[in-house]
């Protein structure tokens, strides 16, 4: 009888983290890979493909979900103002380089197994300012540049612990440099 009741114990305390995983779905660290549109602005503007891996930590209580996250992200968009390409009135052009980004996120959860989020935190981005005049480029500086991050979107779990997302997400950088994006991503929670 102690043996019965001693294995429903150690049975019943090895399921309580599985249970509290499912109550909790949104709970723990996770990784992702990201892509989708990016578009920089300056003077002008250009769309491109940007990618990039983000880490970050949930905790769910009850509906709501907190959390922080970390990300680097890339894209090889460049954008030139509409100027003539000519020694007297050379095109100015602004080149993307890796961004880098660390933020918070809230949300709720409906159902149980998607979760609505906003999200805001600090973004420094690398940019490569040059002059085009049709026979040569001349880069002007290369600057690492300072910015807010605003955003919100969707992550819906598809597994025990896959998930994929859809955000879109707004960047102000020095200089009056922007960026919007909008990108899906596919991750693991552990």
């Amino acid at each position: 009888m102690r043996i019965l009741v001693l294995a429903t114990l150690l049975a019943s305390a090895a399921a309580t983290p599985a249970m509290a995983q499912d109550a909790a779905p949104f709970t723990g660290p996770r990784v992702e890979a990201l892509v989708g549109w990016d578009r920089v602005q300056a003077d002008g503007h250009d769309d491109d493909i940007g990618y990039g891996i983000a880490a970050g930590y949930d905790a769910q209580i009850g509906k709501a979900v907190i959390g922080g996250e970390v990300e680097y992200s890339d894209s090889n968009n460049k954008t030139c103002d509409d100027g003539a390409k000519t020694v007297a009135d050379p095109r100015l052009c602004l080149k993307a380089g890796r961004d880098l980004y660390v933020g918070g996120r809230v949300g709720t959860t409906v159902g149980a197994n998607t979760l609505l989020y906003a999200k805001a935190g600090y973004t420094n981005a690398d940019a490569k300012f040059t002059s085009d005049d049709g026979t040569d480029e001349v880069t002007l500086a290369k600057n690492h540049l300072d910015g807010v991050r605003v955003g919100a979107g969707v992550e819906q779990k598809i597994g025990g612990k896959a998930y994929v997302k859809g955000e879109y997400r707004y960047s102000n950088y020095e200089q009056g440099v922007e960026r919007h994006q909008v990108l899906g991503g596919v991750g693991i929670r552990f």
